[in-house]
């Protein structure tokens, strides 16, 4: 039997996979959380065969804990939902530690084959996204724009590409508005950009937002 911890906010959301596993005979939903402290709490304190875990936690993030799972020796595979495109999220999260990464817009036939898979040990990605590893392998130091920016880096960009002020970002990423701003100033320097503009119009050609 594949015990399973659901980590998602929104529990429409959570019952949803719930009633998406409750058809399969080999896997079981053990526990949920709906907060970052809460996955650590119970990922601690629990042992569970794969962590289902949203990207988009509020706080820290699903990649920020990810990493701190990963930090504390807990070795669980976790597989990352989210509502964002492959192309915008995945290799990040696989790079952090993730046993795979699925788009919440997948079928639900997808979600419990990718269960299975990452709780055999496996690795489960789309050939999409292996097929960008593959490219990306010896060559970290070559890339360019966003793929140089860390992950919180990352964030503050998207924000900004969003609309969203540094006062915003701060609030919804927990940080000061010095500390977001310090963040949107090594994003510039880093993909030699000079305003919010170059940034807004990067993202949308590289379709980072929508």
């Amino acid at each position: 039997m594949i015990h399973v911890l659901i980590a998602d906010d929104h529990a429409i959301v959570r019952r949803g996979l719930k009633q998406i596993i409750s058809d399969t005979k080999d896997i079981r939903v053990k526990d949920e959380a709906e907060t970052c402290a809460e996955v650590l709490h119970k990922a601690l304190s629990e042992t569970y065969d794969v962590i289902l875990l949203d990207i988009s936690m509020p706080g820290r993030g699903g990649v920020d804990v990810l990493k701190e799972l990963r930090s504390l020796e807990i070795h669980t595979p976790v597989l990352i939902l989210s509502i964002f495109p492959e192309e915008q999220y995945a290799i990040r999260a696989l790079r952090a530690g993730a046993s795979g990464y699925l788009t919440k817009s997948c079928a639900p036939e997808l979600l419990i084959e990718a269960i299975r898979r990452v709780a055999s040990g496996k690795k489960y990605v789309s050939e999409a996204v292996a097929e960008r590893l593959i490219r990306s392998i010896g060559v970290e130091k070559e890339n360019s724009g966003h793929e140089r920016l860390s992950d919180r880096e990352y964030e503050v960009m998207k924000g900004i590409a969003l609309g969203k002020s540094v006062k915003e970002l701060a609030e919804e990423l927990m940080l000061s508005v010095k500390t977001v701003s310090t963040y949107r100033t090594r994003v510039l320097e880093k993909m030699h950009m000079k305003n919010n503009a170059e940034l807004i119009r990067y993202a949308l050609e590289h379709q980072l937002v929508s």
